[in-house]
């Protein structure tokens, strides 16, 4: 039997069953006797209550009627109160018959105390809760901010009846599109009229706040043909999301946003998990749905090393990775600050985890064979690279190939030499048709892999033999992360905390964006994926619809509660090696479909172990060279490299 925990609430509570199970089976003599009962039945009574109280008080325990408070009453309480009070039903005469005192007794009474004391239990509760609710929130809800709710969903309902406790909000109203749900009353709340109309609503009702309950699946349950079409396209909900903050920002209106539509619909949601709305939202990209019982096989209970582990990429990957329990989690970073960074987090986020954090150069062939003849990794997350492209483009050239390419090479042959099972590359779209040297760099890190991936074919041809174990590499190409370290976002945040202007190179630069986690997930699948073909593919991730710049700018400053009227853009010109349009193939490559729909395989040109020769002896030949000798080395090894491209200014 569960037994509650003991506490004052509890003890009374249970009293008051008791006591409304006495009270019922009084008020069922009563009303079968018209208030006049004869004194046969009334000594009746008085026999058979000293065994229905403790049966009743066994029902009420059994089926845990005090594990929950009557301030949260539900339909769930609703029904453990009739189960418990039909198994008392059902007792009461089993046992009066065992004890022969049942004659006594009348038939009528048998049905009506049950239902009499079902209706006394549950009303008490539903009646506290009501006057808990309307003491604690209908009289102090006039302190609350006034809101309203964009969307009138499954998941805006699941939103307001949370806002109804709440003593921060005070809901006015909905808004929705659609006209069949225009005038309808919601959970009690009124549905105003379309997204359209917040300026004019707002400014009519003194709102100041506007909370966005707009989901990936289409709300309307009913609606089975909008649901598949928002399915099919989800950038759908990226421009109900974005018209929706263009309206709050007309209005003046503060914008909010509520977490996952499944945490809606379970329940999970509280009123802490309301926030300001971010770019990631206004992306409108589905969920990643990962393999997660191949990954456990690839990660679990092995040693993974992640190189530029205190980088964006790196350390969300990290993050994923741990939740996959590995034996052992070894970061790899030459900066100290960004390993110290992520050190702290890690250490709190997964206290119980083997974690060692190592400063290196992945240049460094020593360092590297330490590191790999300790801790014996099995699978490689190759993250670290120099990554600016204006930085890398004057002055840094060299170093952008010494580090991109010599210590992917080092890195990568330190890996087949401890028999790491599985390499993973993060690479970029920048090395498609590149025009600037971290580009180059990269396409020719893919291209030192996929030489090295046809070694190790070689090896094992020649040497069946041989009980090494082949390196399996797999190159991910993606496009920007929302928020990763030197990426537009931080420059405009504090651009915009300065109080303008924004700056913005050109007004048609068009970048692809994802977030950071779907990023790093999606690298997880991709290396899990490859080595199906024998390794050397080049994935290529789904990066969904390019956003221009200049409107992520114009997002950035609505989020900010501002308008273009207080924060200015200002375009001042490309700089060098930047393009107006990023590409995700280049023009001889084609794409293989894979079984999941956000990767594809990228059929690139291929490399030889020769040209992987010839390579390592250019990188060798020169211990510096200019910026202008290291571009004309890197058209010479990736032909489709054009450097040179003259900038445009936004006149």
């Amino acid at each position: 039997m569960p037994l509650p925990k003991l506490n004052i609430r509890t003890v009374i509570a249970f009293v008051h069953d008791i006591a409304a199970t006495v009270v019922a089976w009084g008020l069922a003599y009563s009303f079968r006797f018209n208030f006049e009962i004869p004194s046969l039945y009334l000594e009746s009574l008085k026999e058979i209550l000293p065994w229905i109280i403790p049966i009743h008080a066994a029902a009420f325990l059994w089926f845990g009627l005090y594990r929950g408070l009557w301030h949260y009453a539900s339909l769930p309480d609703l029904r453990r109160i009739l189960l418990a009070v039909l198994t008392a039903a059902a007792t009461v005469p089993l046992v009066l018959f065992m004890l022969q005192i049942l004659a006594g007794t009348p038939r009528t009474v048998l049905l009506l105390a049950p239902i009499l004391l079902l209706f006394i239990m549950g009303g008490s509760r539903l009646a506290y809760r009501l006057w808990k609710e309307h003491r604690l929130y209908g009289l102090k809800a006039i302190e609350g901010n006034l809101v309203l709710v964009l969307g009138a969903g499954d998941g805006a309902i699941g939103l307001v009846k949370e806002l109804a406790r709440s003593v921060q909000w005070r809901v006015v109203g909905l808004l929705d599109d659609d006209p069949a749900k225009r005038g309808m009353m919601l959970h009690g709340f009124k549905v105003l009229g379309r997204i359209n109309e917040l300026p004019a609503i707002a400014e009519k009702l003194g709102v100041a706040h506007a909370i966005i309950a707009m989901t990936p699946i289409a709300s309307d349950r009913r609606k089975t043909h909008r649901s598949q079409l928002d399915r099919r396209h989800p950038d759908r909900l990226h421009r109900d999301r974005r018209h929706a903050l263009e309206m709050c920002s007309a209005a003046g209106v503060k914008a909010l946003i509520v977490p996952s539509y499944d945490d809606l619909i379970s329940g999970k949601i509280t009123v802490s998990q309301i926030r300001n709305v971010e770019l990631d939202d206004l992306l409108g990209r589905d969920p990643v749905v990962l393999d997660n019982d191949r990954l456990h096989g690839l990660l679990m209970e092995r040693t993974v090393l992640i190189t530029g582990a205190g980088g964006s990429i790196g350390s969300e990957l990290c993050r994923q990775i741990a939740k996959f329990e590995p034996r052992r989690l070894v970061l790899f970073e030459l900066n100290e600050f960004a390993l110290y960074n992520v050190e702290q987090e890690l250490r709190v986020g997964f206290p119980e985890m083997p974690m060692v954090f190592l400063i290196g150069d992945i240049k460094d062939q020593a360092r590297l064979s330490q590191v790999f003849s300790q801790f014996q990794p099995a699978v490689v997350f190759h993250a670290a690279a120099y990554k600016h492209v204006p930085l890398m483009e004057q002055e840094n050239a060299w170093q952008a190939v010494l580090n991109n390419v010599w210590g992917t090479y080092v890195l990568a042959q330190t890996a087949i030499k401890y028999e790491v099972e599985k390499f993973v590359l993060i690479s970029t779209d920048k090395a498609v048709n590149p025009t600037n040297v971290m580009g180059a760099s990269k396409r020719l890190a893919e291209m030192v892999c996929q030489a090295l991936q046809q070694s190790v074919w070689l090896t094992e041809e020649n040497n069946p033999d041989d009980k090494m174990k082949e390196t399996c590499f797999v190159m991910v190409r993606f496009g920007n992360v929302l928020g990763s370290t030197g990426s537009v976002i931080p420059k405009f945040r504090e651009q915009i905390a300065k109080g303008g202007p924004i700056t913005v190179t050109h007004s048609e630069v068009t970048r692809y964006f994802m977030s950071i986690p779907e990023a790093a997930q999606l690298v997880l699948q991709a290396g899990l994926m490859g080595g199906k073909e024998g390794g050397g593919e080049i994935f290529v991730l789904d990066m969904g619809e390019p956003v221009k710049i200049a409107d992520l700018a114009k997002d950035m400053i609505r989020l900010s509660g501002l308008t273009e009227g207080d924060i200015k853009i200002v375009y001042n010109g490309l700089r060098p090696g930047e393009k107006l349009y990023e590409e995700l193939l280049a023009d001889d490559e084609n794409t293989l479909p894979t079984p999941h729909s956000k990767l594809r395989i990228a059929q690139a040109r291929q490399v030889d172990a020769q040209w992987l020769t010839d390579l390592v002896a250019w990188l060798n030949e020169h211990p510096v060279l200019s910026d202008e000798e290291a571009k004309e080395g890197l058209t010479r090894w990736v032909p489709e490299y054009k450097q040179g491209i003259e900038p445009l200014s936004d006149q």
